[in-house]
């Protein structure tokens, strides 16, 4: 069994994020690059269906510019068996991603793809949803917990009330959650032998992808600072200044 895993190059978690000072983005440069988290989680949860003998073989994918590479032979070192690029330094909206993804679908024939359940730079939770629609496939977002059984999948996903259990039928989408697992640390041994993993260079065009962007940013501005708070003699003073000058009552 092939199972696809998406992997995308963030800004990583632990940097504080500065806009451009034209406003027309996210400064990008000399910031420190990792996978995205969820990703994290997604190729962890790909390497244990392995040890676990049910999966055979693990394929990384990422869209982006050829640093994006790196970023794939982490997955490699993590466990992954081999890594594809599809190679584009314009920006990616989550439907031409999704676009890109069901291409790679068709010319891999995974019975399974796991991706994570958002991007912590455009937090658009978007993108494995759009790709179970254009697949045609059943999906399980926001997975606390994946059970693979002989041509079906049980998932139990996280919702408001609590959890939710599903079954799916094989071939399906995954998104992954929080707390469906802790990736594992990429030992040296392994940093090195993802070096000789095969990873294979692709562009959109070859895939038959539109990537143009349908979205344009007008404006990318910091969040306000947060302003002091005030202490209350009472009740009713708490509730005056709710109704006066905060306006929310």
């Amino acid at each position: 069994m092939k199972v696809l895993v998406p992997v995308k190059r963030v800004v990583d978690y632990n940097v504080k994020i500065r806009v451009k000072p034209d406003g027309s983005g996210v400064d990008l440069a000399n910031v420190k690059m990792a996978m995205n988290p969820f990703d994290e989680i997604a190729v962890e949860e790909a390497i244990r269906l392995k040890e676990k003998a049910k999966v055979s073989e693990i394929v990384a994918v990422s869209i982006g510019p050829q640093q994006a590479q790196e970023t794939l032979r982490t997955a490699l070192a993590m466990g992954a068996d081999r890594g594809i690029l599809v190679r584009t330094d314009a920006p990616v909206e989550p439907l031409a991603v999704a676009k890109l993804l069901r291409a790679l679908v068709d010319k891999e024939q995974p019975q399974l793809v796991i991706l994570g359940k958002q991007a912590i730079d455009d937090d658009a939770n978007q993108t494995g949803q759009m790709l179970a629609a254009l697949l045609g496939w059943p999906q399980g977002t926001f997975a606390y917990r994946i059970e693979l059984g002989e041509g079906s999948l049980e998932v139990t996903r996280e919702i408001d009330g609590g959890l939710q259990t599903l079954t799916l039928a094989l071939p399906a989408i995954v998104t992954t959650d929080l707390r469906l697992n802790e990736p594992r640390y990429a030992s040296l041994p392994n940093i090195m032998k993802a070096k000789k993993k095969p990873l294979d260079t692709l562009e959109p065009a070859a895939l038959g992808v539109d990537v143009a962007p349908r979205l344009k940013v007008l404006k990318t501005v910091e969040p306000g600072g947060r302003q002091a708070g005030v202490k209350v003699a009472s009740a009713a003073e708490l509730v005056s200044k709710l109704k006066g000058e905060a306006g929310v009552l």
